[in-house]
């Protein structure tokens, strides 16, 4: 067996496209356009690119993006204070505020702030509880990516063991519960988890999100097993690479994403949707 390879840049391609039609019907019936606030504090060259690539994709759908670069010693209030302008501005539809921040301000005190009726990348607690209830609401846009890939190549969850190694808020606790809810059977590794390959061997899903680079090797990987790679590392020669060693996993998985090119578009992808999602709201209409 030789893994089939999942086109996250296609697939992102396709959502891009579709959120595009829709921005352009909303423009036409309603005169107005979706907009995205994406807020940068400092000058770390990652978020750079991660910003970069967030606004461009917005601009492709036809979603205004509303830029706020502030300098590395802005002051914690400063920066909640811009926020909660955003909250009140009625062009914003959807805030972003790129993490990592500066050391002296919280992320959880800014991502608090943040209206949940804005709050597209779906960190808030709010977000968080009505997934954990199973309301409907702003789902985090990677494990939302993963959610899609999975549909574009008919892996159907129910009844699958399920492993998401990793327990983070933005990636590993709300996978799990997204693949809960489509009837898996979970479990959630992490460092501490007691001879993680064995675990991992029973998954018929693996989505693995550590940020170790390529920890996981063929002896984690059941025969025929999805392996879902959102790692975006650094290899020994300073490669870009991920949490998976795809080479090693080819021979045994049915399925990999690869880095890059894989889970890193439908982020973004899932971003624009939670946007124009909440444009929509704003006109009593939804995706659907």
């Amino acid at each position: 067996m030789t893994a089939k390879l999942i086109d996250g840049k296609a697939l992102a391609a396709k959502i891009r496209a579709d959120m595009k039609v829709k921005v352009a019907q909303l423009e036409a019936e309603h005169g107005y356009r979706p907009g995205l606030a994406v807020v940068l504090v400092g000058e770390n060259p990652a978020s750079q690119v991660y910003v970069r690539n967030k606004i461009k994709a917005c601009e492709e759908a036809g979603i205004r993006s509303i830029e706020k670069r502030l300098p590395e010693s802005t002051s914690e209030e400063d920066l909640l204070n811009l926020v909660r302008s955003l909250n009140e501005d009625p062009s914003v539809d959807g805030i972003l505020v790129q993490l990592p921040l500066p050391k002296h301000i919280s992320d959880l005190k800014v991502i608090d702030t943040i209206s949940p009726d804005k709050d597209v990348d779906g960190f808030h607690v709010n977000s968080a509880g009505r997934l954990l209830v199973g309301r409907p609401g702003f789902r985090p846009c990677t494990p939302a990516g993963i959610a899609e890939m999975l549909d574009s190549i008919g892996f159907d969850c129910s009844g699958k063991r399920a492993v998401v190694v990793g327990r983070s808020n933005i990636v590993g606790k709300p996978m799990a519960l997204m693949l809960l809810e489509r009837n898996a059977t979970v479990t959630i590794a992490h460092s501490r988890t007691k001879d993680l390959p064995a675990v991992c061997r029973e998954a018929d899903l693996l989505v693995v999100a550590v940020g170790r680079a390529k920890l996981v090797t063929a002896d984690y990987v059941k025969e025929g097993a999805v392996v879902i790679d959102v790692g975006m590392d650094r290899d020994e020669n300073g490669k870009l690479c991920g949490d998976v060693n795809t080479e090693s996993v080819l021979e045994k998985a049915s399925y990999v994403t690869p880095v890059p090119g894989g889970v890193g578009p439908m982020t973004i992808a899932m971003l624009l949707t939670n946007t124009v999602s909440a444009a929509l709201g704003k006109f009593g209409k939804s995706l659907n």
